[in-house]
Order: structure tokens, then sequence, then C-alpha cells
């Protein structure tokens, strides 16, 4: 550090450069960017392992700024210390196409890890992030040879502590012991409704040293040296993670706005601007920066010096370990196996020869079993439902019982939020496959975070079981029914819902195929017969809908389908036939990934000018977009009921007998009849 710059002055170029954009652009927060300030000065100028040249440098440390509305300090800091921001983007903040929107976003800005905003998210991510930190050094570090050795640090706020994911992901920490996590809590006793205690009284430190986390203070967090001290102290911690308490003021700095509610979520205004910058002594115009200050905080020859020094540890492990190092250097890339495509095709193949009756979920299991051996990278786990979900499969090693081997499966414990966050983080750190399981109605628990997923366009994988009626006795409050068409309207996620075990396997083929987004598999309780692997099937599911199976003569009508309600379809099609009715069904497994074929290809499915009915026992929405207004959907349109699966399912009228009587009308209405044929 120049001996002439003093830190304080370091940490107001952060203050006044998000003081100025949000002044520029109306709108933001800049009380958090203000009052974090000097917390963000010591742990990026001396703490932090990151290059601005390199922003996916595999060891870097992961930084999540979890308070995600004070997203001009992390903006104002990756322009400082030269990431590929420069100062118009600043100046353009929350403008359309400007690279620093409102709420940080992964993929969008570059040396921004996740997405933040839904406030307690980015501490999960975090954990996420320092879970997939701690398994890959197990699984690839080597006695001398530490390929894997970095940090994840997190800022949060009272916000991202008051929401219960907070408590879910934190118990997880402790339990994990992930001791390279550090988060630094911005206790300043202020949200958008004033101060706190009228809300929020907490222990915090007693409550995260009761999970199992080291607990540093409260410090100063306006004072460099206790601060500096305070992360030296985090970094000696072994088996824990650690929370650092730091007393900070909203808006430090404003003469008349500091430590009030005012400064949250609004500009300061021209003339608390001018108060403040004689107040810090700042004489400095909007968005100037001095250029000894600028070099004071540029990190691309630390950057460069780190990263250089990991890559000869890594061409030293290259040469030691290539098998490893090969390993390791593709899952950082995101590549499959070398033997992926005859991976693939054997999974599938064995699939296709099933015969019987297979319950969806057990379809899954059997995939697993096969894939998790084979697939190295892939994390799996289950909110408490591993009995159930059947996400456990022969080659995994559960975290709680592992011993000497390295762990690829969590228990999660009943925390589905948590869960679904925690596998965001494990996706973003990158070079994992997360994969977790709980009932589909659960899904709500962890909805954010599946959108999340969708939003960072990360390959994570839900597993959600029990996923209709057909679970039976447990009555409404399991039986998922607005679920699937729920999830189906979230942009960018594949919702699999397939039918036999060849279904199920070319979902787990195509979501781990996937690179650009989450996918969510909804997986039967009770058992359903196989519908083989004729011609090109395999190829056919993957494409999201597809004739499963045709008419002898040219179709009357056509009958849409997913998961246990195929067989409905095709016994129904199978007595039509009987009765001179010519019916084509169609298997529809991912809406998602059929809305995406081509128009030609949808055409030739779907048969535009024959009528349709959809059957599936879920809210019958969703399908009226292929019906038409002249086609029928036998769905539900009401909660279940307690009882066994086939009293429901004669309840709510998903019987062969109902979708024939359907079928008959619908033919005979487009054709001008009255009767039966």
């Amino acid at each position: 550090m120049s001996e002439n710059i003093s830190r304080r002055t370091l940490a107001n170029a952060v203050r006044f450069l998000a003081v100025d954009a949000v002044e520029k652009a109306k709108s933001g927060h800049p009380g958090a960017p203000m009052g974090m300030a000097d917390i963000a000065e010591v742990l990026w100028r001396d703490h932090l392992k990151h290059n601005p040249a390199n922003p996916k440098w595999p060891d870097r440390d992961r930084f999540v700024l979890s308070n995600g509305h004070g997203s001009m300090l992390i903006y104002a800091l990756l322009h400082l210390t030269g990431y590929d921001l420069p100062l118009e983007q600043l100046k353009n903040f929350r403008q359309l196409g400007s690279k620093t929107a409102g709420h940080p976003e992964v993929g969008h800005t570059p040396g921004v890890e996740t997405t933040t905003g839904p406030l307690g998210q980015g501490l999960a991510n975090g954990v996420g992030m320092a879970l997939a930190e701690k398994l890959l050094a197990q699984r690839y570090n080597r006695p001398g040879c530490d390929i894997v050795d970095h940090r994840t640090w997190v800022f949060l706020g009272d916000g991202c502590l008051m929401e219960g994911i907070s408590h879910e992901a934190a118990s997880l920490a402790g339990v994990w012991g992930v001791d390279k996590l550090t988060c630094f809590y911005d206790d300043n006793g202020i949200s958008i409704d004033g101060h706190v205690e009228g809300w929020f009284r907490d222990d915090t430190p007693g409550r995260f040293r009761a999970y199992g986390w080291h607990v540093i203070g409260p410090v100063d967090g306006h004072d460099a040296d206790a601060l500096s001290a305070a992360i030296n102290e985090a970094k000696a911690v072994k088996g824990k993670p650690t929370m650092i308490v730091c007393r900070t003021q909203i808006g430090w700095g404003s003469p008349n706005k500091v430590g009030t509610h005012d400064v949250h979520g609004a500009p300061l205004g021209a003339d608390e601007i001018a108060a403040t910058r004689a107040a810090l002594n700042w004489p400095y115009a909007p968005f100037e920066i001095p250029a000894d200050i600028r070099k004071a905080w540029d990190a691309h020859a630390r950057g460069g010096a780190a990263e250089g020094d990991w890559q000869g540890r890594l061409a030293a492990y290259r040469a030691q370990f290539p098998e490893l190092a090969a390993e390791f250097e593709r899952t950082q890339a995101g590549g499959l196996p070398a033997a992926w495509p005859e991976i693939r095709a054997e999974l599938l193949a064995l699939a296709g020869k099933k015969e019987g009756g297979i319950a969806s979920r057990k379809s899954s299991q059997n995939c697993l079993d096969f894939l998790v051996d084979r697939v190295p990278e892939l994390l799996g786990g289950s909110a408490d439902l591993t009995g159930s979900n059947l996400t456990a499969g022969k080659g995994s090693v559960a975290w709680h019982a592992a011993g000497d081997k390295t762990p690829n499966y969590i228990s999660y414990g009943v925390r589905e939020f948590g869960m679904a966050a925690i596998m965001n983080g494990v996706a973003l750190h990158g070079a994992m496959i997360p994969y977790g399981g709980t009932f589909a109605v659960f899904s709500d628990y962890s909805r954010n975070a599946i959108r999340m997923a969708a939003l960072m366009n990360q390959r994570v994988v839900h597993v959600l079981t029990h996923d209709s009626i057909g679970l039976g006795e447990d009555g409404p409050t399991h039986q998922p029914i607005e679920h699937l068409g729920s999830l189906r309207l979230i942009p960018g996620l594949d919702v699999w819902r397939p039918c036999d075990e060849l279904e199920t396997a070319v979902a787990w083929a195509e979501s781990i195929e996937r690179k650009d987004g989450p996918s969510a598999l909804f997986l039967s309780r009770q058992n359903l017969p196989q519908c083989g692997n004729a011609g090109s099937r395999a190829e056919n599911i993957a494409r999201g809908g597809y004739v499963l199976s045709d008419s002898e003569t040219t179709a009357q009508a056509v009958i849409i389908a997913t998961g246990s309600e195929i067989a409905l379809a095709l016994a129904a099609q199978k007595e039509l036939a009987t009765k001179g009715v010519a019916v084509r069904v169609v298997s529809m497994p991912c809406c998602d990934r059929f809305d995406r074929q081509k128009s030609s290809w949808k055409k030739s499915v779907l048969l535009p000018d024959v009528p349709r009915i959809a059957i599936e026992a879920a809210h019958p929405d969703p399908w009226r977009k292929y019906v038409g207004l002249d086609g029928e959907v036998l769905g539900i349109p009401t909660f279940g009921e307690s009882a066994p699966a086939p009293a429901l399912y004669e309840r709510f009228g998903l019987t062969v007998e109902h979708l024939i009587r359907v079928v008959d009308e619908t033919v005979a209405r487009e054709s001008g009849n009255d009767g039966d044929f």
C-alpha cells in the first residue's frame, strides 16, 4: 500500500463510486456499500486470492455478496481491482443492457460468482461452494500437491439472517466443518422498516456457536486493524466455519443519514452527497478516482502471481498424477468422461430391456446404480428421504458414513430449501454435478432456489418423487397437483415426467449432458409398465414429445399423456381400435424440451388438424396450449384426497373408461356425429 494513501481513503473510493452510481441512476442501495466499504477494502486488498485477468481461475477464492441489494459494493470492487468492468458500466448502473444490474448476476458481470438478491440464498450458495472445495480437495489433493486450496468469503446482513434458509444452510455448514468458509455479518441494526430491534432480537453469535461455528467479535467494522486481525484468526481456524460479527453504521460517512433506514434503498440526494464529500474529505468529481488510488487498488500483479504459483503446482501434479489431473481438468471445464457416449448408450440399452412393473423412482435408482461410479462428478443427496426418493446408487458414499472414502452423497436432513440453494453453490463452484431429492409436493419449499438455478443457467438436477395422487393414502398434503404446471412455468427449467425406465434413463442422460440449466425429474411411487425400446424411441424421447404408439390407419384423435397416465392412454387406444376409432398416443415426458423443437417436428407429432385430448394426474391448465379450444384435458383441478391410489384415480376420472368416453365424444363432435362409433 502506498504510504501516502490511507486505508480509509481507499475505502472511500468504493463508497463514492457507489454513491455516485446510485445517484446517477436515481435508484439503488447506497447504505450497505458505504457501511461495508472498510471491510471490503481489508478483505479484497490483503486477503482475497483472485486474478482480475482470469475470473474463472479454478483455485481462486470465491466472494459472495449475499446482501445483493448492495450491488454497487461489488461493482466498485471489481472495477477498482481491474476486472473487465469499465467506468462507463458503473455510470450505466441499473440501465438496460449494462453489466451492472440492480442485483449481481453471475455470467453477466465478470467476477460475480453467484446471482444474489433473494436474501439468505447467497449464504447458502457460499456453503455449497465451501462444501465443493472440501470434497474436491479430499478427492484430488495429495501430500505435497494441493491443487484445491481456496476459501469462500460471504458478506451478509440482517435480512439474510432473518430468512429461514440461513438456519438450514448454517446448520449444515457447522455439521460439515467447512473451515474455509468465512462470513462477515454486517451488524448495522437497520432494515427497510427501520431499526431491527422491533422484529429481530436473535443472539446471532450464540446462534452460530450453537451450529458449531467459530464466532469472532463483535468487531468494529470500520477499524481496518481489527478487521485484519479477525480475518487472520478466521484463516487459522480448523474444523469450523467462521462468522465475523462486524458492527457497522449503514451509510457511514453521510452526516445526516448515517444509521437510518433512509439510506438503505434510496439515493442520498445532491445536498447530502455534497455534505458527505466534505465530511470525508473527498474533493473529487462524481466517478473520479485519482491515479494513485487506482494503482493501490489494482490486483493484477498479485493475482497473476498467485495464479502462476498454482499453475506451477498443477504442472507438477500433472506429471506425478496424470490420470487424476486429467479428470480434474476435465471436470473443471464442465466436460463429461471421455467414455460418456458409450456410458449413455449402455445405460439406455439396459433401460430399454426392462420388463414388468417398475416405479419410475426405482428406475431412477437403477440409472444411478449405473451412473454414480462412471460419472465421478455426481454429488447426490436427499432431504431426509433417501429411502423414498431412492437417490442413493450402489456407488454412493454418504458423508456421515464415509470413513476414509471420499463422499459423493449428502444427507441434507429436512432442509429442502437449504439443499436446493447449497446445490446451486456446488454447481456454481464448478467440477461437480449436484442432484438432490425430496417429495414433489415439497418442491414448494425449494422453489425459489430452483428458480435461481434456472436464472443462473446452472446444471442442477432435482429428483422429485411421489409425483401424483398415485402416492395414495398420505392425502392432499402430500399429493402434488399444481406443482408440475408451476415448475414448467419457470423459464429454463426442464421438467421431466417419464413413463418407464427408458424415458427415465433418457431424462437422466439429458440432465447430465445439459450445461445451460437445471432439470427436475417427477417420479412415481407406484409401478409403471415398460414400453420397450422399438426403433428410434430413445432419440425421440430426447425431443421431449414423440409418437409412442401410432394407429394403423389415419388417426382420428391424438391422446397426449405423461408418466403413469401413459398406460391409460395405451389401454384406451387399444380398446378404441376395436370400435373402429384410430388414435395416436403421444408421450410428452418433457414439455419444455418439446417446446424447443422445430415447428415441423411438433406438427408431425401433434397433427394440427386432428382433435387432441391430454391426460395427466395434475392440474389441467398447462395442457390447454396443446389441445386447443376444441380439445379436452383430463386432469385434477382440485386438491387430492386420502385413499388408495386406484380409488383416487376412479374418483378423479383418470380411468381408461372415462378417457375412451371423452375421445369418443370429441371425435364425434369434430366429425359432426352425435353418438358413439
